[in-house]
């Protein structure tokens, strides 16, 4: 774990969520922990300007990233994982190596073989790597089931995919706020049920 996970991890020992607490409760410290932190680097990349720019852009890989003032909604919930120690980019690469054929052909068959450079960032392709590696949680239309460091996706319309972080921020509305990217850089807004949800997650990072 990198010296910034470790302090982000020390941060947030203390974190009571406002709303949701309970949810992770029977979980184990370290997963109680590893949540706190990605909420409080999910909050902190509000603090961000980032023009949104869904363009195709060769990175380095392992732990590459596109332009530090650029992104899609995708790249909130990637920064936000390496932030605390999970480089997204890596696992996704690493698991469609070795199932190929289990992620979604609307991109990725034409050109033949996994691409690093933005497989990871695209909505269906997290989707499907959460559902193998992480926890898939109920779609419900009840508030409380949302809990901070939850991963949820939308359908804009049209068939447009959407991501982002549940946080632990009410703002006295009594439901949980959502980091996410949708155009004007990352914000914490009340957009939960805004759109039809498609996908309810949580994940930890790769298995130790």
């Amino acid at each position: 774990m990198s010296s910034r996970s470790a302090l982000l991890l020390a941060l947030c020992t203390g974190w009571v969520g406002l709303v949701g607490a309970q949810s992770t409760r029977n979980a184990p410290i370290s997963q109680q922990q590893f949540l706190r932190a990605l909420v409080t680097a999910a909050v902190e990349r509000t603090h961000h300007l980032v023009r949104y720019d869904p363009a195709y852009v060769r990175i380095p890989y392992p732990g590459g990233d596109v332009p530090a003032d650029t992104g899609v909604c995708t790249d909130e919930v990637i920064r936000s994982y390496r932030a605390v120690g999970v480089d997204l980019q890596k696992e996704v690469h690493e698991d469609m190596e070795r199932n190929y054929t289990a992620y979604p052909r609307k991109w990725h068959w034409l050109l033949g073989h996994p691409d690093p450079n933005i497989d990871h960032r695209r909505v269906p392709n997290l989707m499907i790597f959460f559902q193998r590696h992480g926890e898939t949680l109920p779609l419900t239309n009840q508030a409380d089931d949302y809990h901070p460091g939850d991963l949820v996706t939308w359908d804009l319309g049209g068939g447009v995919p959407h991501i982002g972080i549940v946080v632990d921020r009410d703002r006295g509305s009594r439901r949980n706020l959502i980091v996410h990217n949708i155009g004007r850089g990352p914000q914490m807004e009340d957009v939960l049920f805004n759109w039809k949800i498609t996908g309810h997650f949580r994940y930890y990072g790769p298995s130790k």
